[in-house]
Parts: structure tokens; C-alpha cells; sequence
């Protein structure tokens, strides 16, 4: 390209060329600018609406046949009708009847009546719930065994037995083990900072040693895991998805990016048997050998993105595993061509995927069968519709645009992404597996990093188990101090591990009920 004045061409055909190239180039960079701009300062919501605006009702003529609906799973078909809920009461209505109530009466500073004097009597009263935060106490547990022994015999000193302890020998109990392991893996809550928080209590606390209780937690629920991620890989269809997890190298002052793998499942949405669970696998890379490695002896549906290890893994002889793609996926790439490049024909599909959307949320909670039936009836024709504008305007597009490319990645994964129109246990997207990637996510972004690949494994084996609980309804402090007791305490053993997965786990008192009923 021309650097001066001097070297223009003079040949009008070869000037008017270069002002077309010109022209080209700086729409591109325009382009790609618009789309770093909107990564950094924009609206990171996918819905139409946001995307869209006022567009999104525009008459698109024959592109699309439709109005189109907001293009996100949570958003309600506009031909739904509407619920009126009653709003909730402030007050009693509106706190847990199980929580403790602490009453506290205020009474006028007098009770003689201001006309007479004369003695004021009750005729009922004004009562109102505040929900109170009481702060955690932290104390100390002294066990104290005395020793006995018999006057008359020299072998007769007899003493009860020391209670046991996740960390023999340490100076914290299970519970505050439990705490830190939750606050940590299941809230995202660093471990320095809940160093100063109990600091602020009074109770300093060496930096090095609650990195090496969770490590010794970890041990002690490993085989809890194992059979978690057994329970995962047993069911007929499952998720599987990766994200980037930095491990602080030892001896050198930076880190190496490694990999956490995420396999799970959920059959909720169709009723059927699988609870929800995820189990995170660390890894040292996201390749072929990887997937292998970790999917070996699996057979039957995994869905996943367009992430071409899992290609691979068909590809090479991985028996018995279909492939299923991710509509979300689809609906992103042309989300961001169309901030990029605002087009009709980026609406009209961002509108389709929204009406696939809305016809799941309609059918969802419902049985494999119905929904297998709806998709048939309506989806099919959406689908269909969404291949046929991609055929008619890749070939008018540049190759090179970000729209066009959004297309061949549709194309390329059509049979995977309709997979769903054929099956119906299978879901229109990841977004099961992406949920769970949310926690690793968060806690990365508090931690920075894992402080060692053994300190990476921990977090993986901890994070599995706390999100299972927090997937299954479950209070994850309260479910892992429980197993945790029990399974020091040997109350629990290695053959009776599954009664305390999430989906299984009673509470003590549900326990006792049973046992006496």
C-alpha cells in the first residue's frame, strides 16, 4: 500500500481500486473497534430487547415471518398470559416462620390517661418483623478428661477417650473447618480475608495453615467426590464445558494457566431421573488427550460448545458418545455481529432463536414426551426457517464479516444443535454446565489464582461437592459440617458413602424421626 504522495497510482481504474480497499479496511477496523468498545463499556445481556431495542419490532419484510421474541431462556412468550401474583406482606407474611423470634414490648412512658389521670387499659396493639443479624461467635472449646483410677489397684486408671478431629491435633474444630471450606469454595470469600475477619475477633491465625486444612478436608471427602463424578458419568446424558484456572508456579513469580473441566447433569427440566450435580476436574490443558483421559469408558449424550477437542474425541474412535451443540452459543456469535454490524438479517435470527426460547419455557417442567411433541409441532419450522435465511444470504456476504462467519459456524454445527428436535431429554444449550462454571469463575476472580496444582485439586474437589449442595437446595455449611463430623467420626462408612451425596443427605433430625417411626 502506498506510504507517500509521491507513490499514488495515477492510473484511475488502480486509484479507484485503492479507494475501495481503503474504504474496506477502515470499515473493518471500524468493525472491530465498535465490538471492543462494546466488550469493555457495553450491555453484556444477549436479550433482544437490550440488543435490539425499538429494532426488534421493525417489519423485516420477508426475513422473517414472525415478530420476534426476546432471545433468552428466562424471558416469557409474549402471547403468554400474564400471572397477577399477590404481592408479599411486609411482616409476619414475609420473614421464615423458622427462624427464632425475640419479642420486645414498648410501652407509653405513662399510663395514666392525659384528660383523667386515670389508669389506661389495653385494647390491643400495632406488632411489626425486622429480620436481625447477629454476628458469628467465635469461642473457644476446652475438653477437659479427667482420669480415674482405683485406690486399691495399680492398673485401674481408666479415662475417656479424646473426641476425633478432621486434623487430629489442631486447633479448630470441624465446624469452623466447615466454614472456612464454605465460605471459601462456595461463597467465594479468600481464605486472607477470613484470616482478618477472625483477626478482628481476637483470633490470629498463621497465613500458611488454613491452605493446608483445606487440603486435608479435600482428603477426607475424595472418595465423596469420586463417587459424585461416578454418579455423573453413569447418566445417559450429560454436559461438559472448561475454563481457564491460573496456578501459581513453585519457585518463579507468576503463574501458568491450566484448566478446569466441568461435567454435569440435570434432568429437572423434562422430570426425569438424574439430580443436579457438577464435578470439576483439574487439568493442565484443554486439548484431545484431556477429553480422552477424563471421558474414557463414557457412552451416551454429551453436549457441549464447538470446542474442537470434543470433535476430536469422536473423530479418533470415542465409541457410544453423541454429540450435542449449544443453541446459546449460536444466538452469542450473532449477537456480537450485530453489535458490531447492526443488520436485519443478524435481527431476524437473533428473533428465531428468541421464539425456539420461548417455546421451552413453555413446555418446561413437563415430560420428555411433551416436549419431544411441541418441538415436532412449532420448533421444527423455527429451525427449519433459521437454515433457510442462513442459505440465502451467506453467498451475498463477505466471507470475511463477522456475520457471515457466524453463519458457517451454524451450518457446520447443524446437526449437532437440531439434535434437540429428535430427543426429548435433550436441552437447546449448555447453560447447565455454564451455571456451575459461574462459581469457579467468581472464586478466580476473588483469589486470582490456585496457590499450586495440589491447591488446584482441592478447590476442585471442595467446589464440586459445596455446588452440588447449593444445586440440590441445600445450606452448604450446614450439609458438609454434617458429613464432615460423620465421616470422622466413622458413622458413616466407605460402603454407605452415597447416603450422604446431596440428593440423598438427611438431616440429623430427619434421621432420628425415621429411626424412631
Amino acid at each position: 500500500m502506498p506510504s507517500r504522495a509521491d507513490d499514488l497510482p495515477e492510473d484511475l481504474e488502480q486509484m479507484a481500486a485503492l479507494v475501495r480497499e481503503l474504504r474496506a479496511e477502515n470499515a473493518q477496523l471500524r468493525s472491530l473497534l465498535k465490538g471492543i468498545a462494546q466488550q469493555a463499556f457495553g450491555n453484556r445481556s444477549e436479550r433482544a430487547s437490550v440488543i435490539l431495542g425499538d429494532q426488534g419490532q421493525l417489519d423485516l419484510g420477508d426475513l422473517v415471518s414472525t415478530p420476534t421474541v426476546a432471545a433468552n431462556d428466562d424471558e416469557a412468550p409474549e402471547d403468554k398470559p400474564v400471572i397477577k401474583r399477590p404481592r408479599a406482606k411486609r411482616g409476619i407474611m414475609a420473614l421464615p416462620a423458622h427462624l427464632e423470634r425475640v419479642e420486645q414490648v414498648i410501652d407509653p412512658q405513662t399510663l395514666d390517661c392525659p384528660c383523667c389521670a386515670g389508669r389506661l387499659h389495653k385494647i390491643g396493639e400495632d406488632a411489626s418483623e425486622a429480620l436481625d443479624w447477629v454476628p458469628a461467635i467465635v469461642r473457644v472449646i476446652r475438653t477437659v478428661r479427667p482420669r480415674y483410677a482405683c485406690r486399691n489397684c495399680r492398673e485401674g486408671v481408666i479415662q475417656a477417650p479424646a473426641p476425633r478431629r478432621a486434623i487430629p491435633g489442631s486447633m479448630v474444630t470441624t465446624s469452623t473447618l466447615a466454614w472456612m471450606a464454605t465460605a471459601r469454595f462456595a461463597w467465594s470469600i479468600p481464605l486472607n480475608r477470613q484470616l482478618q475477619m477472625l483477626a478482628g475477633q481476637g483470633a490470629i491465625l498463621d497465613r500458611a495453615l488454613p491452605s493446608r486444612w483445606m487440603r486435608k478436608i479435600a482428603w477426607w471427602l475424595r472418595s465423596l467426590y469420586e463417587l459424585q463424578l461416578a454418579y455423573i458419568h453413569a447418566q445417559s446424558r450429560i454436559f461438559c464445558d472448561e475454563t481457564r484456572m491460573p496456578v501459581l508456579e513453585k519457585g518463579r513469580k507468576r503463574t501458568r494457566i491450566t484448566q478446569f473441566w466441568a461435567h454435569a447433569c440435570d434432568d429437572g427440566p423434562w422430570s426425569g431421573p438424574a439430580r443436579p450435580a457438577v464435578a470439576y476436574i483439574h487439568a493442565r490443558g484443554r486439548g484431545h488427550a484431556e477429553a480422552r483421559q477424563q471421558l474414557a469408558g463414557y457412552r451416551g449424550i454429551l453436549q457441549v460448545d464447538g470446542y474442537g477437542a470434543y470433535k476430536t474425541l469422536v473423530r479418533k474412535g470415542a465409541e457410544g458418545v453423541v454429540l450435542v451443540f449449544c443453541l446459546a452459543h449460536v444466538r452469542r456469535k450473532f449477537v456480537d455481529a450485530y453489535r458490531k454490524s447492526p443488520s436485519p438479517v443478524a435481527a431476524a435470527i437473533i428473533g428465531l432463536i428468541g421464539e425456539v426460547y420461548a417455546i421451552e419455557a413453555r413446555v418446561r417442567a413437563g415430560n420428555a414426551a411433551d416436549r419431544l411433541a411441541a418441538r415436532q409441532a412449532e420448533t421444527c419450522k423455527v429451525m427449519a426457517t433459521i437454515k433457510t435465511q442462513i442459505n440465502d444470504m451467506l453467498p451475498r456476504l463477505s466471507p470475511k464479516s463477522d456475520l457471515a462467519k457466524a453463519m458457517r459456524y451454524t451450518l457446520n454445527h447443524w446437526k449437532g444443535l437440531t439434535l434437540f428436535l429428535e430427543d426429548g431429554r435433550i436441552e437447546v444449550d449448555t447453560n447447565t454446565v455454564e451455571r456451575g462454571m459461574r462459581n469457579v469463575a467468581q472464586g478466580r476472580k476473588s483469589s486470582l489464582f490456585a496457590g499450586s496444582e495440589e491447591g488446584a485439586r482441592t478447590w476442585a474437589v471442595l467446589a464440586s461437592l459445596l455446588q452440588t449442595a447449593r444445586l440440590n437446595g441445600l445450606d452448604p455449611y450446614t450439609w458438609l459440617n454434617d458429613v464432615l463430623e460423620r465421616i470422622v467420626n466413622e458413622e458413616v462408612m466407605i460402603n454407605d458413602l452415597h447416603s450422604l451425596l446431596a440428593w440423598n443427605w438427611r438431616p440429623a433430625t430427619d434421621r432420628l424421626e425415621a429411626l424412631v417411626a
